[in-house]
């Protein structure tokens, strides 16, 4: 069931949103946390079907906030219950003019009492989300880095960490890190020497995998980010080095890797690209800090610093000179 209400406010749509559940019979008992999905411009129904696909693990409401400076005040809502919701429960409020100047009062009165809430940004984020009015009613803040490509932006993203942030780049790479770390645990058990990590110009992915590899092994790390040949997306590669030869596991399709070991045969590994569901479900099962994503980043920081040091202000870095 969805309904439309043109010139409303937030009070007149927490007793419609009421009334709507009475109506058919779908109860708030149940919700464990709201997301507030925070956008401009116009709705990505990609983004609230993947939020209507976590409900089914994590069953919420979700408040969609869209918000135009721009016109005479004004808001707009729509609320989807049912069918139309997954197992969550949807409003849409679009915000106009001086409507959104406040837009922490427009979702509070939406809140499920008691219920923790989680942040949003599926497309540009604020420079510190921490600091964020909708960032500070919030336990988990939730960004997505991919698109942001230029190290200055990256560096101050990195730079802008608070308690409760993570990112979709890292959530990206929890299937990458699961097969790395079996890789270790298989014979040969020989020490690793160095790392080699390949993935697309500019990706954060790649960046924090890399990171993530360097804190764990304490070995030199080289994170390559080249033009050319890559793959649509993300991560391409990691060669782990060791005195019986390289380990490597390589992205061949959007949807396989290859694993070489030396005194092995050549295995085809299933590792899809991770869908926005997927990503967003796995951020919504825990709501206290994530202590490695920090960790890497700060790893990642520092990294990055000695590099700027050296005059390199790229993404591609080596922790040779670190």
């Amino acid at each position: 069931m969805i309904e439309e209400l043109p010139g409303t406010s937030v009070s007149a749509v927490a007793r419609r949103l009421v009334s709507m559940r009475q109506e058919s019979g779908v109860a708030a008992l149940g919700r464990v946390l709201t997301l507030v999905i925070a956008a401009t411009g116009s709705l990505d129904e990609a983004v609230v079907e993947a939020a209507n696909d976590a409900s089914n693990e994590h069953p919420m409401r979700v408040i969609v906030l869209l918000t135009r400076p721009e016109g005479a005040p004004r808001l707009d809502a729509e609320i989807r219950v049912g069918a139309d919701a997954g197992a969550s429960e949807v409003v849409v409020l679009r915000a106009y003019g001086d409507v959104c100047t406040g837009v922490e009062s427009l979702v509070s009165g939406l809140l499920l009492p008691d219920a923790p809430v989680v942040v949003w940004w599926p497309g540009d984020a604020p420079e510190r989300p921490g600091s964020d009015p909708l960032g500070r009613i919030a336990q988990r803040r939730i960004t997505d880095s991919a698109s942001i490509t230029d190290a200055a932006e990256q560096a101050r993203r990195i730079d802008a960490y608070t308690p409760g942030d993570t990112d979709l780049a890292w959530t990206r790479l929890t299937r990458w890190r699961e097969h790395l770390a079996a890789m270790l645990d298989q014979p040969p058990f020989d020490a690793v020497t160095s790392v080699d990590v390949v993935g697309k110009a500019g990706s954060m992915s790649t960046q924090l995998l890399a990171a993530w590899l360097q804190l764990a092994l304490e070995r030199p790390t080289v994170c390559r980010l080249p033009d050319e040949n890559q793959l649509a997306e993300g991560v391409r590669s990691v060669t782990l080095s060791r005195a019986s030869g390289d380990a490597v596991l390589e992205r061949v399709s959007g949807s396989r890797t290859l694993l070489r070991q030396p005194g092995h045969p050549t295995h085809e590994i299933a590792l899809p690209r991770r869908t926005l569901s997927e990503c967003l479900a796995e951020e919504l099962r825990r709501l206290d800090e994530d202590v490695m994503y920090r960790r890497v980043l700060e790893r990642l920081s520092r990294i990055r610093a000695a590099q700027e040091a050296l005059g390199n202000r790229t993404s591609e870095w080596s922790t040779d000179h670190d």
